[in-house]
């Protein structure tokens, strides 16, 4: 099923005229900044969509597309739309978004920038201080690897844990 794609504007437009928004990123996506008056149904719960027209957006646009058949099979019979570019578009089209900076960054954003950080102090510390420490950016880069074989990823596993991962959305 091909889900029509709509820009910015246009889906502004639809929503102004009733049509349901609905993010279907996870609860901490949508409580770090989200669209107002957007709902936030996740993929697992698509079945307890509003009756009406639909546009659905994510982040980017790419986890919307991925799963149009799905999206477009929830509602079937009512108008659906998917808004192109995501959130980021609605964004960059100078549209209204609400961002509560005290919630954390995504999980995986956490990840990037904690193996960003160990391995340049890895690298820096092998150079400045004993070989030894290049061990550290392997073990990392190891890590990562596994990650991406697996779909599993001790790094972000651990960092789900820390206190501040465990505020409640206020959004």
């Amino acid at each position: 099923m091909t889900i029509p794609a709509l820009s910015p504007a246009e889906a502004r437009r639809l929503i102004d005229g009733g049509a349901t928004l609905v993010d279907i990123r996870d609860v901490e996506e949508h409580a770090r900044e989200h669209i107002p008056g957007a709902l936030n149904v996740t993929l697992d719960r698509l079945c307890e969509l509003p009756a009406g027209p639909l546009v659905f957006h994510c982040r980017t646009g790419m986890r919307t597309q991925k799963n149009a058949q799905a999206l477009g099979a929830a509602r079937s019979g009512a108008q659906v739309h998917i808004l192109a570019g995501g959130i980021d578009a609605w964004r960059s089209a100078g549209l209204p978004t609400s961002i509560d900076a005290r919630q954390p960054l995504e999980i995986m954003r956490q990840v990037q920038i904690a193996a960003g950080g160990l391995v340049l102090i890895g690298v820096l510390l092998g150079f400045l201080v004993s070989p030894s420490f290049f061990g550290l950016s392997a073990l990392v880069g190891s890590g990562l690897i596994m990650a991406g074989a697996t779909g599993w990823c001790g790094m972000a596993s651990l960092l789900q844990a820390m206190p501040w991962n465990h505020r409640t959305p206020t959004a």
